[in-house]
């Protein structure tokens, strides 16, 4: 049975119901959604003792004010907006227990830009094809299809638990100054082989035109052979796309489902949680690796959470 979990008192920039977002849904042109950092929601799911796929808030910059309702074990983990309990700092990348009446605060961007809270129990929102996920632009998912306004109260089955924190070996350090790893293609017989060149050795500046569909960069220019257009296909997490101005737009969580642009390279998957914590200004360099290197790190990730997940129980 579910119970009132919480009350939003101030909604902050964005603050959506997030999980792993919904797959298999791509052929139809719905996007996948989904936490934009999975590492920081993943990992936060397990310090309270809930599935790697339970659903949490995702907080962009500016985080919400949320007052308890029950007694609840959560953890925030991901960028550092300083969050706070009744005014006093709390601990990130650890739980801890919001006890009712409770007001849940943030204050300013201390590293990173999007923060993940994960309250024991999950949060009770209808499944739509299969996820809790908020799709802002197609309006469906999470709390009503949107991001959460004030007076909005939010159901869990809430819980407490055992506290638990994460050794720092596990927590990311947000930098202003990303090495981003990518693999080359599939359309570089598109691009001038000096823009190949300029693109793995040129800095980019993630733009302030940047939000969950793609980051677009400002950087050295990309030049085409034959235009930029290509017949649409599917496009993946990280594609990299490069339009007739030159300058890259690295598709993120809401992505569209197909693109007409041409792609210069892919994001690795274990490095898109780096990505979406970074703020507009961030610096950027790539760094090429073979699809063997990308597998191999995803599987050595998997694995970590799989054993982190039977220590937790």
């Amino acid at each position: 049975m579910t119970e009132p979990l919480f009350k939003v008192l101030k909604s902050g920039l964005q603050t959506t119901v997030q999980d792993l977002g919904r797959t298999g849904y791509q052929q139809y042109g719905i996007s996948p959604s989904g936490a934009m950092d999975p590492y920081s929601l993943q990992m936060a799911n397990l310090l309270v003792g809930n599935s790697l796929h339970e659903a949490g808030l995702e907080a962009v910059m500016l985080g919400p004010s949320l007052e308890a309702l029950k007694d609840v074990s959560m953890a925030i983990c991901g960028g550092n907006l300083q969050p706070m309990v009744n005014k006093k700092e709390v601990l990130m990348w650890k739980s801890f227990v919001l006890r009712k009446g409770d007001i849940l605060s943030f204050g300013k961007v201390e590293s990173g830009a999007r923060a993940y809270m994960v309250f024991a129990g999950g949060i009770d929102v209808p499944l739509v094809l299969g996820s809790k996920s908020t799709f802002i632009n197609g309006t469906m998912g999470g709390f009503n299809g949107r991001a959460l306004e004030a007076g909005d109260i939010v159901y869990g089955r809430p819980f407490v638990r055992k506290n638990r924190f994460l050794h720092k070996d596990f927590i990311p350090v947000y930098k202003a100054q990303l090495e981003i790893r990518v693999i080359l293609g599939p359309h570089l017989e598109k691009f001038h082989p000096d823009s190949i060149e300029r693109f793995m050795s040129g800095e980019y500046t993630v733009s302030p035109q940047s939000n969950r569909m793609g980051y677009r960069l400002e950087g050295p220019e990309l030049g085409h052979i034959g235009g930029a257009d290509i017949i649409s296909d599917a496009i993946p997490a990280g594609g990299i796309q490069v339009p007739s101005n030159g300058q890259p737009i690295i598709l993120m969580a809401e992505r569209q489902t197909t693109g007409g642009y041409t792609r210069i390279a892919t994001v690795i998957s274990v490095d898109l949680p780096l990505l979406a914590q970074a703020m507009p200004g961030t610096k950027i360099r790539f760094v090429e690796i073979t699809i063997e290197e990308a597998q191999e790190l995803y599987r050595k990730q998997r694995k970590q959470f799989n054993v982190l997940s039977i220590v937790s129980r």
